[in-house]
């Protein structure tokens, strides 16, 4: 029986109350939420996706008050972005409290830590009274959600509720930062650009490299978000690739190869150039070329700046393997 898509935010907080599976929209994308102290609806989670117990949970609430009670200890970086991006697409990684099962954690002494900025995902953690763990809720690997419909077609099978907030604004996961001894770190590019981090804190932050097991934080292992064909990353002009009729281009703004003559099938994240489009519209191209007809998939990278990083960060780990 497949999932009921609703936009009824008080249904929603009750099968959550129950210990069931319901997908939620954020700003970034949609996660699969469960109450984050119910080890066997946290567990339910990981069944569903397929996802690996070596790769840690982000539980979200719906102000900082609320999600920092479940940390034992803020450093004064951590407040600060706190202050400055929630509600936003920002995790914090901080020392967990006792009451975090290690299964949302996995076995970590942290656990990361976000505040949506989306009206119905803010509505629906009011009505609750715990913490809600919510990966994106696509199978483990493939590429996030950014609708209700996605969530549907990949994992409508396997969960009991869909709340419909309608296309994600952000269209990236949150970035991610910890603190590991003491030093203020990137563990996954996002939504919030690495620039407005170090702007806000006043000094750069150091970049964590992506893991093949057992993760720092979520997020981080090196090959996700594949769209279930080949992709390949072009770092050259188009003339070193031996592109077919038959295969799809991805580009950004005004990239050669926006006009390349031997590709039937070219598609651009932004024609204008613009990164905050481009970034929304990611996941669903990513999507949409997944269930094309094409061999293969050539990928223009983006500009190393703003959301460009998370973009091709993503781009990347699609293409890996």
């Amino acid at each position: 029986m497949s999932a009921t898509i609703s936009t009824d935010v008080t249904t929603a907080a009750r099968y959550l109350t129950k210990g069931k599976l319901v997908a939620i929209p954020t700003e970034t994308v949609y996660g699969l939420g469960a109450n984050a102290l119910n080890e066997t609806a946290v567990a339910g989670i990981f069944t569903a996706k397929n996802r690996p117990s070596f790769d840690p949970l982000i539980i979200h609430q719906s102000s900082a008050v609320r999600v920092l009670k479940y940390t034992k200890f803020i450093p004064d970086d951590a407040q600060k972005l706190a202050d400055a991006f929630w509600p936003g697409p920002l995790t914090l990684v901080l020392p967990k409290q006792e009451v975090i099962p290690d299964l949302v954690s996995a076995g970590l002494s942290t656990v990361a830590l976000r505040v949506p900025d989306h009206p119905v995902a803010q509505a629906v953690l009011e009505l609750v009274d715990f913490p809600v763990a919510a990966p994106s809720a696509n199978p483990f690997g493939f590429v996030s959600p950014t609708t209700a419909r996605h969530v549907a077609d990949q994992l409508g099978e396997r969960i009991d509720f869909i709340l419909d907030g309608g296309p994600c604004r952000v269209g990236l996961e949150s970035t991610i930062v910890g603190f590991p001894a003491g030093i203020t770190t990137v563990f996954r590019k996002g939504g919030l650009p690495l620039e407005a981090i170090e702007e806000c804190l006043g000094h750069p932050v150091a970049i964590r490299t992506h893991s093949s097991s057992q993760p720092e934080a979520p997020g981080m292992l090196t090959k996700h978000y594949s769209p279930g064909k080949e992709m390949l990353i072009m770092t050259k002009i188009a003339a070193f690739y031996p592109i077919q009729p038959a295969d799809a281009v991805l580009c950004f703004g005004n990239w050669p190869l926006a006009d390349h003559a031997s590709a039937a099938h070219v598609f651009n994240l932004s024609k204008s150039g613009d990164l905050a489009e481009a970034a929304a519209n990611l996941f669903s191209m990513l999507r949409m070329l997944g269930s094309g007809d094409y061999p293969r998939v050539w990928v223009c990278p983006l500009p190393e700046e703003g959301l460009g990083r998370a973009i091709n960060d993503r781009l990347w780990r699609a293409a890996a393997g």
